[in-house]
């Protein structure tokens, strides 16, 4: 696998400026674990590009926080199954919103944008994303979306799964400990009460379960540019995710 800072790197200063850009592809595909900076350089890219952004672990997590406020018991696959096939989820602009949200999450018409980033949302949410059921009803959703072009989808198995022939598929990794410093100063920031360790403690787990289960496991693309962002600012990332949809970096995926 290249990295993209790499080759870059080998780029003569002119041949960076007359390289003729390539055309940009219609979808660009962003994977990768829990709290790796995927939504907010997602986010970051589509601005820079003018593309819709769409994080799809947002589906996820609405099906998880439409079952516990059902009251409907996450081990109960076939009940959350038939929730996640019934439910209207929506993702759109956040438009005029002042309270630091990246987009807006509709569950059957009702806000949940922050309800579920809740930790009862954080703490169940990889059970039910593992059901598969729960997975089938979601791709097809995604897939709708991705249809209409000029889309940053972002997710855990975009590139392996939900969009296997997108033209661009980036892997964003980070460190376990440097995730989860950056997962508790976003919840410090919103008055949260946990503790960087229960947090790291969470990123773990998440891993673990995400990286093992059953059905579409965790992992890059086999065609996949692997993105290290522990030592990076999102600043530098999004610049080499930009790059790459421009063509500008002389960058092959291999």
């Amino acid at each position: 696998m290249i990295s993209p800072s790499t080759a870059m790197d080998g780029l003569a200063p002119s041949d960076q400026q007359d390289a003729p850009p390539s055309p940009l592809p219609t979808v660009i595909a962003i994977d990768g674990p829990a709290a790796s900076g995927k939504s907010t350089v997602g986010a970051a890219v589509a601005d820079r590009l003018g593309y819709l952004y769409f994080d799809t672990g947002a589906m996820y997590r609405a099906v998880t926080w439409l079952a516990l406020a059902q009251g409907v018991a996450i081990g109960d696959e076939a009940a959350v199954t038939a929730l996640a096939r019934e439910a209207e989820i929506d993702v759109r602009p956040a438009g005029e919103a002042a309270d630091g949200r990246q987009y807006t999450v509709l569950v059957n018409g009702q806000d949940a944008t922050w309800g579920i980033r809740e930790p009862a949302v954080a703490n169940n949410v990889s059970q039910v994303s593992a059901y598969a059921g729960v997975r089938a009803a979601m791709v097809v959703q995604q897939r709708r979306l991705a249809s209409r072009g000029r889309m940053v989808m972002v997710g855990r198995d975009i590139g392996t799964v939900v969009l296997p022939d997108a033209p661009l598929k980036i892997y964003l990794d980070a460190s376990a400990a440097q995730r989860a410093r950056r997962r508790w100063q976003e919840e410090q920031a919103r008055a949260g009460q946990r503790s960087y360790e229960e947090v790291l403690a969470e990123v773990r787990r998440r891993d673990e379960i995400d990286s093992t289960r059953a059905v579409a496991p965790l992992r890059p693309a086999a065609d996949a540019v692997i993105v290290d962002s522990t030592a990076l600012t999102i600043e530098q990332v999004v610049a080499q995710v930009v790059a790459l949809a421009r063509g500008t970096c002389g960058l092959d995926a291999a």
